[in-house]
C-alpha cells in the first residue's frame, strides 16, 4: 500500500482543509448549513480521497481517487471566489485561500498526470486531470473498471 503522508499532495490538502475550517468559522451563523458546510465538506474531501486511494491496490482506484480529489479542489476554488465575493472572506484571506487551493490542484493534477502516463505509456491531451482525454486503442483498457463501465 501506499503511503499518503508521504505525499505532497496530500501535505498541501490536508494544510488546505485546516485552512478553510479556520476561515468559515468566521463566516454568518446564517451560513453554517450553506456555504460553510459546502466548503468543509470539499475541503475534507480532497485529502480524504488521497488517503482512500492510497489504500486501494489497484492503480486504476488510485487514479479515480485522485482525480475525485481534484475536483473536489476545483469546487473549493469555487467556492472561495464566491466567499469572497459575497463578502464573507476579506482579500488576505482570499487570497491565501485561493494560492492554497491553486496550489494543491497543481500538485495533485501532476501527480496524476504521471500516474496516467506511467499506466498509459501516453501523455493526456489536456492539462486538466479530470477532463483529460486518453487516446488508447480499446484493448488497452480491456478489463478495467472504465471498459466495465462503457467508458
Amino acid at each position: 500500500m501506499r503511503d499518503h503522508r508521504k505525499l505532497r499532495a496530500f501535505e498541501l490538502a490536508d494544510d488546505l482543509a485546516l485552512n478553510v475550517y479556520r476561515n468559515t468559522a468566521r463566516f454568518p451563523r446564517d451560513e453554517m448549513h450553506g456555504l460553510t458546510s459546502q466548503m468543509r465538506r470539499a475541503a475534507v474531501s480532497v485529502p480524504s480521497n488521497i488517503v482512500e486511494g492510497c489504500a486501494r491496490s489497484s492503480e486504476a482506484e488510485y487514479l479515480r481517487f485522485l482525480e475525485i480529489a481534484y475536483s473536489s479542489v476545483k469546487e473549493l476554488e469555487y467556492q472561495i471566489g464566491l466567499s469572497h465575493r459575497l463578502e464573507f472572506l476579506g482579500p488576505h484571506a482570499h487570497n491565501d485561500l485561493a494560492s492554497r487551493a491553486s496550489e494543491t490542484a497543481k500538485v495533485l493534477n501532476g501527480l496524476i498526470r504521471a500516474l496516467q502516463s506511467k499506466a498509459y505509456g501516453l501523455k493526456p491531451d489536456s492539462d486538466c486531470a479530470g477532463t483529460a482525454k486518453r487516446t488508447l486503442p480499446p484493448t488497452a483498457l480491456a478489463g478495467s473498471h472504465h471498459a466495465r463501465l462503457g467508458r
